[in-house]
């Protein structure tokens, strides 16, 4: 049976989902980027078992991701007390540690595959550290790209997390996502 459509509510469920996974976004960005660009532009000690990481990240079940933050987020764990969970904040969490490893991924591919010369020559020129990571971003913005269209839609198409964290209540936790997994 068919259910009727009520656009104010399709409106406030769409402006929420927007308002989550924007933030997730912005804060996956932040954090991802120059952990991306380090691992990318650098050789150290660790560095492959980290990478191997980030790899596996980008792999891991966003229901995954839920089940861990939902047992770092209830009651008795180890965050209990800062109440994130059936929150939008906890949402938000979730859905950053689900977009950082892909963000990281493709950011330490697009500066990974620049010419291992590249920042010797830029640094032969002059080039102040500022303008240096001004020109490495120019360098690898379809990348960044790349990277931004990718957390996007690994943000906006998850939905297990976002049903163990946030709980889908209406008006105050129900995305897209999980309203279109109640309503079908």
């Amino acid at each position: 049976m068919m259910q009727e459509v009520d656009l104010h509510l399709i409106l406030e469920i769409t402006l929420r989902t927007l308002q989550v996974c924007g933030s997730a976004l912005l804060a996956a960005l932040a954090i991802g980027i120059p952990i991306g660009i380090l691992l990318g532009g650098r050789r150290f000690v660790g560095r492959t078992l980290l990478v191997s990481s980030v790899n596996a990240g980008m792999g891991a079940p966003p229901v995954v991701v839920g089940l861990l933050c939902a047992i770092l987020f209830s009651r008795s764990g180890w965050l209990g007390d800062l109440g994130l969970i059936y929150t939008r904040s906890g949402m938000i969490i979730a859905q950053t540690l689900i977009a950082i490893p892909l963000v990281v991924g493709i950011t330490l591919a697009a500066v990974g595959s620049l010419d291992e010369e590249w920042d010797l020559q830029v640094r032969t020129l002059g080039i102040g550290r500022g303008w240096r990571l001004w020109l490495l971003l120019r360098e690898v913005r379809m990348g960044l790209l790349a990277a931004v269209i990718a957390a996007l839609g690994g943000i906006l198409s998850e939905v297990g997390a976002s049903n163990m964290i946030g709980a889908n209540l209406a008006g105050e936790t129900r995305v897209l996502t999980t309203a279109i997994m109640m309503y079908t």
